[in-house]
């Protein structure tokens, strides 16, 4: 099965990125808008207690931290992704390293932590440079403490359900 690990912004933060992500994101019913801590990989359900008990461990090391947007971005010309920035924290950074350099997770990301929350994605050319030029313009400031994050699993429909959630310095 497929398994992932999330932060769930506010739910002020999530109503604003899915007045976007309903017209912009084909992905939008399959998970809630989200800051990405590990990407999909491969697990055996009979596994997820001891990926639990591993994310326990590392959710025991960190304090709630600050949670700020800055402003939409987009990831073109390496793909058509729009986003909303996230300012990465040292303690966000620190806690997206230790989970991702941790082998028991997989393999790391090939690519580099540019933490955000995805609002539009398999956009064509044309339509992501239209809808880009316009949502680049908005004042996106919000502000949040982060005090969780998830370990969430892939059912056979493609939507992502949470399995167990862990408190930050609990």
């Amino acid at each position: 099965m497929k398994a992932g690990i999330a932060i769930f912004p506010s739910k002020k933060l999530q109503d604003f990125a899915n007045s976007y992500r309903k017209r912009y994101d084909p992905k939008y019913a399959l998970i809630p808008p989200h800051l990405t801590l590990k990407g999909p990989f491969d697990i055996n359900e009979e596994d997820l207690p001891r990926y639990s008990e591993k994310l326990e461990e590392i959710a025991q090391k960190y304090r709630p931290f600050p949670l700020r947007t800055t402003k939409i971005s987009s990831f073109h010309p390496l793909n058509n992704v729009i986003y909303i920035k996230i300012e990465p924290t040292p303690v966000l950074v620190n806690l997206y390293n230790e989970i991702n350099e941790d082998p028991f997770f997989g393999s790391p990301s090939e690519n580099q932590f540019v933490p955000h929350i995805t609002i539009g994605q398999e956009l064509s050319n044309g339509e992501h440079a239209d809808v880009y030029s316009q949502l680049r313009l908005i004042d996106v400031e919000f502000e949040e403490t982060v005090d969780r994050f998830h370990l969430l699993y892939q059912l056979d429909d493609g939507i992502w359900t949470v399995y167990e959630t862990f408190l930050l310095g609990k």
